[in-house]
């Protein structure tokens, strides 16, 4: 049995969770663009002073050394611009998706690789989707469920159990399957591929004890779970990026299926893979660096 949290713990996570579903509600009653704009302006303000800010610049250091101090500090601030925004974006998940393939000046979504998106609904095959925290990250899954690709998303639950059931509750709505990430969570990811369907998995942090990867040069862990499934079920890989654009906008962007490396006995070699696929998010980050998520410990091995 789990010994009970201390009482400043549980202090702390509740007046958290009151604060975040004050917020939520009044962001609610603004428009999706408003409410994108309103938490960009105030994470601006705020996440630059906070120690998040500081593991933002270490990374961004070790990443991009060739910069200065300047262009690392105003990648920082893009950072906290795009998580802001996300933020306000939330709350409308279920009013974000606005996609018309015949009209796409008049659209919020524009996508680009759409016929490796047709591909993986009509080809009746499991395929494993990756993508990273970038832009808005949550839009690939309402995309896939909005498109009626049959798919399932693994996520992992904050411990503070309202946020967790905050965040279930606004995703269940737009999403296909929620699978939560645990340690028995590997049966139903290969339930959910045994079915035909499609998985979608972020792949940019750090695993301890997963196979390490080259990422801006720097050596880092990364997460072998897509690589292990796509070696035991032998089915396309294909990433999946959201591009935030001007005017609340976004690109969606799907990769055609990836030719991963394989071993001596033609087995897709997970080491490898996950390189490739590290390689992949790799460009994409510097394509929109100010878009990345920067305060997560990739590099800690």
């Amino acid at each position: 049995m789990a010994a009970p949290r201390p009482w400043t713990t549980r202090l702390r996570d509740a007046t958290l969770s009151a604060g975040v579903w004050t917020l939520a509600r009044l962001m609610r009653l603004q428009p999706p663009r408003f409410a994108s704009w309103a938490g960009g302006f105030w994470a601006r303000k705020i996440g630059p002073r906070t120690s998040i800010h500081r593991i933002a610049l270490r990374n961004l250091r070790l990443a991009y050394p060739e910069k200065t101090e300047a262009e690392r500090e105003a990648i920082a601030i893009g950072m906290w611009d795009n998580l802001g925004r996300m933020g306000g974006e939330f709350v409308h998940l279920d009013r974000i998706w606005q996609y018309n393939m015949w009209e796409p000046a008049k659209s919020r979504i524009e996508t680009t690789g759409v016929s490796n998106f047709v591909a993986m609904r009509i080809d009746g095959k499991p395929a494993l989707v990756f993508t990273a925290h970038l832009a808005n990250w949550e839009l690939p899954a309402i995309a896939a469920a909005a498109q009626g690709l049959d798919s399932a998303v693994l996520f992992r639950a904050p411990d503070n159990s309202f946020l967790a059931d905050l965040l279930f509750e606004a995703r269940s709505r737009v999403m296909g399957n929620l699978v939560a990430a645990s340690h028995v969570a590997v049966f139903e990811l290969a339930a959910v591929l045994d079915q035909g369907k499609h998985l979608g998995i972020l792949v940019d942090q750090a695993r301890r004890g997963g196979p390490t990867v080259q990422f801006f040069g720097q050596p880092c862990s990364a997460n072998p779970t897509i690589a292990r499934l796509a070696r035991l079920y032998e089915c396309p890989v294909h990433g999946v990026r959201v591009i935030r654009l001007p005017e609340g906008r976004f690109r969606i962007q799907c990769t055609p299926a990836l030719d991963l490396p394989r071993d001596a006995k033609g087995k897709i070699d997970v080491d490898g893979a996950m390189q490739m696929i590290t390689s992949v998010v790799e460009g994409w980050v510097r394509e929109y660096p100010d878009q990345w998520t920067w305060f997560y410990k990739r590099w800690r091995m």
